[in-house]
């Protein structure tokens, strides 16, 4: 479900949007900013809002998440405050007062679009097979991938390096750390019980680079 809320006075045009929006399919909530907009959008933890800015005062923050993973915002204003708008990270895009439906409707559609197609920073997929970094796990044609915690390691940091040639020696210090002092064949051991857990149907994942290292393929 993609979550929109509407931080706004009830009226027809609200009223219009939000009808139209739910009959689309996304659910959506139109309520009154109020003295706490914050507290409401930290509630209903939405992935889009449209945010009426007043002639004057304070605009209110939104995304207060540490890692920029707030809510897209839409922000309905007036002129004189666009540029004071346009400063601000936090605010996606702006839309003029008095605003157009259809208008207001198309960005919100746009961005949408553009949130679902983007996948969690946190998730990494190549063809059939997609690492989880958040809950550490690795499934395969969407059957889980059992590995131990230096074979996920390792897939992991090629993954995230996808088309660049690491050395054994490198990925040592990288996967293994600066204490580890157990041969650079370990590595080879690794990346070959790796392979067979993730390469059964012949699709290749971890390239040998002859005479360098390893790396995870570019283009699957």
């Amino acid at each position: 479900m993609f979550n929109i809320l509407i931080l706004a006075e009830e009226n027809d045009k609200t009223r219009e949007l939000k009808n139209r929006l739910s009959r689309e399919g996304y659910v959506c909530t139109l309520t009154p900013p109020g003295n706490e907009p914050e507290k409401i959008a930290a509630q209903q933890a939405p992935r889009l809002v449209v945010l009426d800015v007043g002639p004057d005062g304070e605009i209110p923050t939104l995304d207060t998440s540490s890692d920029g993973k707030g809510p897209m915002i839409i922000a309905v204003a007036f002129r004189p405050r666009m540029q004071e708008l346009a400063t601000r990270d936090d605010i996606t895009d702006f839309v003029l007062k008095p605003f157009d439906v259809d208008e207001l409707l198309t960005r919100i559609r746009r961005l949408a679009a553009r949130a679902k197609a983007t996948p969690p920073s946190d998730i990494i997929t190549a063809g059939d097979l997609i690492i989880d970094t958040a809950r550490c796990e690795v499934s395969l044609g969407g059957s889980p991938v059992e590995l131990t915690f230096r074979e996920y390691e390792l897939l992991k940091f090629l993954a995230s390096n996808r088309g660049r040639v690491f050395s054994r020696e490198v990925l040592l210090n990288k996967v293994w750390g600066y204490e580890y002092f157990g041969g650079d064949r370990t590595v080879d051991v690794h990346v070959r019980r790796l392979r067979s857990k993730i390469e059964e149907s012949g699709q290749i994942y971890v390239e040998t680079v002859r005479n360098i290292g390893y790396r995870f393929k570019r283009v699957i």
